[in-house]
This record gives C-alpha cells, sequence and structure tokens, in this order.
C-alpha cells in the first residue's frame, strides 16, 4: 500500500520567499506532480527533496547573524556599565554595589558561550550530527545557568560577611548613580535581546535577556540601600545584597526550567494542537497518527504520521503527504524541517486499536496484581 515520507532536501521555483515566521502573501503557482511525466513523477515520490531549501538555509543564517549580533551589543554595553560599577564599588566599598556589579560581568560574559554557539550552529550537518549543530544553544544555556548560579553565590557570600563585619559605605552619590546606570544598561540590554531572542526563536538568548532585566531592579535596589547608609542605617546596604541575591535566584530558576525543558525536547503543547489541526484539515488525509515536533538551537522540526485511503497509489499517497508537510511550513512558526509518513487508513487505525489493546491489558493486569 502507499507509504510516503517527504523531508526538505530538494529546490523548487517557488515564487514567494519564506521569512523568519513562514509568511507568505500568496498561493503557489503549481502543484507538485500535476502535469509533469510519470516517470517524473515516479523518481519525485521515493527520491528525498526539500522544500525551498536555499530560503531556509538563507533564513537560519540570518537569524543566527541576528542572534551574533545581538550578543556582541549586549556584551559591549553591560561591558562599559561593569567598568563603571567596578569602580565606584572599589572605592564605596559597597557589598550591594559589588553584587550587582559581579551580576553585570556575569551577564556580559554569557554572551561569549551564547555567540559560540551561534557560530557553531550554523554549521552544517555532517555524517556523524546529522541533525546539525543547533544544540550547542543548549549546552550555552547550561553555562550561562552555571554562571548565574557561581555569581548568586559569591553575592551571598560577601553580603552574609559585611553583616557580621560591618564596614562603611563611602562616596554615596556615586553608588547612587552607579546604581542608574546599571539599570539603564541592563534594561537596553534585555529589550534587545528578548525581541531578537523571540524573533528566532532562541530560548537561550530570551533567558538571557530575562537575566539582564532582573539585573536592571536590582540595581535599583542598590540605590535604596545607598539611601538606607545615607540615614544611618549601616546594615541596609548587606542586606540589599542580600535581597539581589535573591533576586537572581529566582531568575537562576527560571532560566534553569527553560534550559531543561530544551534539553528534554519540551515544546508548548499549542504547537502540537496547530501541527494536528494542519495535518487534518489537509485534503486526503483520513486521520493522523503521532505528532512530533522538537526544537534544534532555535528551529524546530517535525515528524508525523497521516493516513490516507486505502486504495491510494504510491504517487497519491506522496502527493498528499507532500502536501501536508507543505501547509506545516507555512502554519508552524521557525518550523524549518518535516517529516510526514503516509500509512493507508486501515493500518494506521488496526496499529492505534493494537496500542489501546495493549494499554487495556498492560492496566488491567496491573488492577489485578494490586488486588
Amino acid at each position: 500500500m502507499a507509504s510516503a515520507e517527504t523531508d526538505h532536501s530538494h529546490d523548487h521555483g517557488h515564487d514567494h520567499e519564506h521569512g523568519a515566521e513562514h509568511g507568505h502573501e500568496q498561493e503557489h503557482s503549481h502543484e507538485h506532480g500535476a502535469g509533469q511525466p510519470l516517470w517524473h513523477r515516479l523518481t519525485h515520490a521515493v527520491r528525498p527533496h526539500s522544500h525551498d531549501a536555499a530560503d531556509k538555509v538563507d533564513s537560519a543564517m540570518e537569524t543566527s547573524a541576528d542572534g551574533i549580533r545581538a550578543l556582541w551589543i549586549s556584551l559591549t554595553v553591560l561591558g562599559v556599565t561593569a567598568i563603571l560599577q567596578a569602580v565606584v564599588a572599589v572605592l564605596s566599598h559597597s557589598v550591594a554595589l559589588l553584587g550587582d556589579t559581579l551580576h553585570n560581568v556575569a551577564d556580559a560574559l554569557t554572551a561569549l558561550p551564547l555567540g559560540l554557539a551561534f557560530i557553531v550552529g550554523r554549521r552544517a550537518p555532517t555524517r556523524r550530527y546529522t541533525y546539525g549543530f543547533g544544540r550547542a544553544e543548549d549546552l550555552a544555556g547550561i553555562a550561562i545557568v552555571l554562571v548565574i548560579a557561581a555569581s548568586s553565590a559569591f553575592t551571598a557570600y560577601e553580603a552574609i560577611r559585611r553583616l557580621a563585619h560591618p564596614q562603611t559605605v563611602h562616596h554615596l552619590w556615586a553608588v547612587a548613580v552607579a546604581a542608574v546606570v546599571g539599570f539603564a544598561g541592563n534594561e537596553i540590554v534585555a529589550r534587545y535581546r528578548i525581541v531578537v531572542g523571540r524573533r528566532i526563536g532562541s530560548a537561550a538568548l530570551v533567558a538571557d535577556g530575562l537575566h539582564a532585566r532582573t539585573d536592571g531592579f536590582t540595581s535599583l535596589a542598590v540605590l535604596l540601600g545607598a539611601g538606607g547608609v545615607a540615614i544611618g542605617w549601616a546594615w541596609a546596604d548587606p542586606v540589599i545584597g542580600l535581597v539581589i541575591t535573591a533576586a537572581i535566584a529566582v531568575v537562576l530558576a527560571d532560566a534553569a526550567r527553560q534550559v531543561y525543558r530544551r534539553l528534554m525536547d519540551a515544546v508548548d503543547p499549542a504547537l502540537v494542537d496547530q501541527v494536528e489541526q494542519t495535518l487534518r484539515a489537509t485534503p486526503g488525509v483520513v486521520d493522523i497518527g503521532t505528532a512530533r515536533i522538537r526544537w534544534i538551537g532555535h528551529q524546530l522540526r517535525a515528524e508525523c504520521e497521516i493516513a490516507v485511503a486505502d486504495e491510494a497509489t504510491v504517487v497519491e499517497a506522496h502527493a498528499i503527504a507532500h502536501d501536508a508537510e507543505h501547509r506545516l511550513m507555512h502554519a508552524v512558526p521557525r518550523l524549518t524541517a518535516a517529516v510526514v509518513h503516509a500509512e493507508p487508513a486501515g493500518t494506521v487505525r488496526s496499529a492505534q486499536h493494537r496500542a489501546t489493546s495493549a494499554h487495556a491489558a498492560r492496566t488491567a493486569g496491573t488492577r489485578a496484581t494490586e488486588r
């Protein structure tokens, strides 16, 4: 019976280009297989092919270039901010400002592993790494979490030590100015990273932007600490240092959660719903089987099963599968590769029945054992 799988390794002369969100304003001016010689249609059915491969490569290169640009701009802004704060922290002996400075330094340094990940992720797939190197972003996410954790631990240590051994804070006006500078620098970087990260689909870059945003608010906490010291509350500075540590612990937990989900191939369930709805709406699809989606770097890949009429030929099954793939590429943002496998409806339904029966048998066996 007819079965077809389609992927993205061919070039077709489409009259439009796919954007970062796969948007388009016009329908394709051709149907795959329509009006083609029988030999071409048969060889097209069994030979791997892609969907606008050149456009997909260009899109990936563009998004990676955007990510690298965002990282270097962030590194520059936060580097300058950290240097200014470090000078004031040394002169003033403010542990709160020291903590804020370390966080900014850590945030700036995270641009280095992320930048490396974007560069590595642009490499073409090889015989060993057949899915490419997009997972380098996930490894960079782990490095970011470790850097955040280390900076938070050091700040907590310094704050506790300062509470046990109080020290006078000098140049409070300079501390206040440095706090405002820290907030401004972090907010600029946060907005830029989050916007670019969401646009190109990089969870690591978005997580880094959220970290920068929280660092901005902790900079304002330094301002409160300076005000407390000014009115005679010597403990205000180390206490604010501990508050900063707690705030970054929250960011650490959120960043770790995002990185963990990426490593475990988690996706938004709404994306799965969108894929299933798109497959069901494809003409010729009688039923659907499994639908799997995974992130590889900041790009999505889908692997799906559909059921077609039992009497469908190989060519017809392939055409339906390719149409389903084509619709998925346009319906799901940042989906750059898809494999759609077509099976006879009877086969899929029988498989589903067998799976249900097996599950029911296992459940019954478990209940019997419990009794």
